[in-house]
C-alpha cells in the first residue's frame, strides 16, 4: 500500500490523557513507531507539540470525541497539520481494543491515506457557532418555561391559552404580573387585553375564571423571573453574536434574501457554514454534509434504506426550520416544491425536500455572491406546460366530462406609427 505521509501520528485524545504514536516509514518494510502517553493540561499537551516537532510528524489525526479534542487541536495548531476524523471511519479491527492499539491503528490509516478530515472552521466563526448554539438551547429552555406557566395555568383552572394565541405577548404578560400581583378578577383582569385582543373581552372574561391559589401565584413568579432572566441573556447573545457577524454583513444580507430565512437563521448559517462555501466542491457535497440528502446504502442490487445520515444537528434544525417557514408561502417556489412533494411522499418528506433545496440555493447564493431571484410558484406550470394540461384534462374526465382543448390564437402585433 503507498505511503502518503512518511512522517505522521495518531492520537486516541480522552479527558485526562492523549495517547500518542508517531509513525515513520522510511521507505523499508516495516515501518518505526514510539508511543507515549501525555497528560491533557496546557503545559503536557505543549510537551506533546514539541516532541511531534522533533520527530519531524507533519501530519497528525485523531477522532472528534465530544470536546476534548477541542484543546489538542488548539495547541497543536500551527505546529503540525491536525486532521479531525469521524470516528465512524474509524473500525477498530478486532481483538486491538487498547489506547495503543487506537492511536497505532489511527496513525496506520492516515500513513496510507485512509482518512478524510472533517470541515474544521477558523477561530472566529467557531466562537460564533458557541453563541448561537447557546442561544438556540436558551430558546429550547424559554419554550420549557412557557409550557410550565402553561401548565400551572391549566392547573388553577385558567383556560388563557385557549383564547390566546401567545400567552408571553403584551397583553399575557400583563395579565400574568396582575394574577402574581393578586388580582383574581376576572373582569379587571381582562381589560389589561391590548390591541386586537380587546376584541375577545367577552372570552377572557370567561377563560380567566379560576381558582387560583398562592401557591400558584408563587409557582408563577418564579417563573417569570425565570423568563426574563433568560431574556437578558438572550439579548446579550445577541449583541456578542451581532458584533461577531458585522464583518460578513453582505453575506448576512444575502442569505435574509432566501425565502423562510430571516436573520437569526442566517446568523447560524454563517456560524456552522461560514461565509464562503469553498471547503465544499459542489453543492451536493454541502448538502451531505449537513444531513439532508438520502442515506446511499445499497447491496446486491438491493436498496436496504435512503434514511439521512447523523450529521451537523444545529445546521439542520435551522434548515428545516427555515423550509417549514418557506412552505407556506403561496407565491415561492419552494411553498410549490413543498405542495408538489407532499401530495406523493406526504409533509415529513417534503418538509427534507424543502430543506435540501434551501440548501442547494444558499450554497449558489454564497458562492455567486448574488441575492436570490425568485422564479415562481408556477415554476412546475411553466417547465413541463404540455404535462400539466393532460393532468388536468384527466381529472376533468374522470369527473365525467369530455374536454376539448383548443389553443388559443396569438394576436399579432400591432403596427407602430411611423
Amino acid at each position: 500500500m503507498d505511503t502518503v505521509y512518511p512522517h505522521c501520528a495518531g492520537l486516541d485524545v480522552h479527558k485526562d490523557t492523549v495517547v500518542a504514536c508517531v509513525r515513520h516509514h522510511g521507505g523499508g518494510r516495516k515501518a518505526r513507531q514510539e508511543v507515549r502517553t501525555f497528560a491533557t493540561h496546557t503545559r503536557a499537551l505543549e510537551e506533546l507539540a514539541d516532541w511531534l516537532t522533533a520527530e519531524g510528524v507533519t501530519h497528525a489525526a485523531m477522532e472528534s470525541t465530544g470536546v476534548y479534542w477541542k484543546p489538542v487541536f488548539n495547541v497543536l495548531e500551527g505546529r503540525v497539520t491536525v486532521l479531525l476524523v469521524n470516528p465512524q471511519h474509524i473500525k477498530q479491527v478486532p481483538g486491538r481494543k487498547t489506547d495503543v492499539g487506537d492511536c497505532g491503528w489511527i496513525a496506520q490509516l492516515l500513513q496510507h491515506g485512509l482518512l478524510t478530515a472533517s470541515f474544521i472552521p477558523p477561530a472566529r466563526q467557531r466562537e460564533l457557532r458557541d453563541l448561537t448554539r447557546q442561544r438556540s438551547q436558551l430558546g429550547a429552555e424559554q419554550t420549557a418555561v412557557a409550557n410550565r406557566i402553561q401548565k400551572i395555568l391549566e392547573d388553577a383552572n385558567v383556560k388563557f391559552g385557549s383564547v390566546v394565541t401567545d400567552i408571553l405577548g403584551v397583553s399575557g404578560r400583563a395579565i400574568l404580573a396582575a394574577i402574581v400581583a393578586g388580582q383574581a378578577d376576572p373582569g379587571a383582569l381582562a381589560e389589561l387585553a391590548r390591541g386586537r385582543l380587546r376584541g375577545k373581552i367577552p372570552q377572557l372574561r370567561q377563560a380567566l375564571r379560576g381558582r387560583v391559589t398562592d401557591h400558584h401565584r408563587f409557582l408563577l413568579r418564579l417563573l417569570l423571573e425565570h423568563l426574563d432572566h433568560l431574556d437578558r441573556l438572550v439579548a446579550q447573545l445577541d449583541a456578542r453574536i451581532e458584533l461577531l457577524t458585522a464583518p460578513d454583513a453582505e453575506a448576512l444580507t444575502l442569505l435574509t434574501t432566501i425565502p423562510g430565512i430571516k436573520r437569526h437563521t442566517a446568523e447560524v448559517l454563517l456560524a456552522e457554514v461560514g461565509p464562503n462555501v469553498d471547503p465544499f466542491p459542489t453543492a451536493g457535497q454541502f448538502a451531505s454534509w449537513a444531513g439532508m440528502c438520502p442515506g446511499n446504502n445499497e447491496s446486491a442490487g438491493k436498496r436496504r434504506t435512503g434514511r439521512t445520515r447523523r450529521a451537523n444537528r444545529w445546521l439542520r434544525q435551522a434548515v428545516v426550520q427555515a423550509g417549514w417557514a418557506a412552505s407556506h408561502s403561496k407565491t415561492t417556489y419552494l411553498g410549490a416544491r413543498y405542495r408538489r412533494v407532499a401530495r406523493r411522499r406526504g409533509a415529513k418528506r417534503a418538509l427534507m425536500a424543502v430543506g435540501h433545496t434551501l440548501l442547494v440555493i444558499v450554497y449558489q447564493v454564497l458562492r455567486r455572491r448574488e441575492a436570490y431571484r425568485e422564479i415562481g410558484a408556477n415554476y412546475y406550470d411553466r417547465l413541463q406546460p404540455e404535462r400539466l394540461a393532460r393532468h388536468l384534462v384527466h381529472r376533468l374526465e374522470q369527473l365525467g366530462h369530455t374536454v376539448t382543448l383548443e389553443a388559443r390564437p396569438t394576436e399579432k402585433p400591432q403596427p407602430q406609427a411611423g
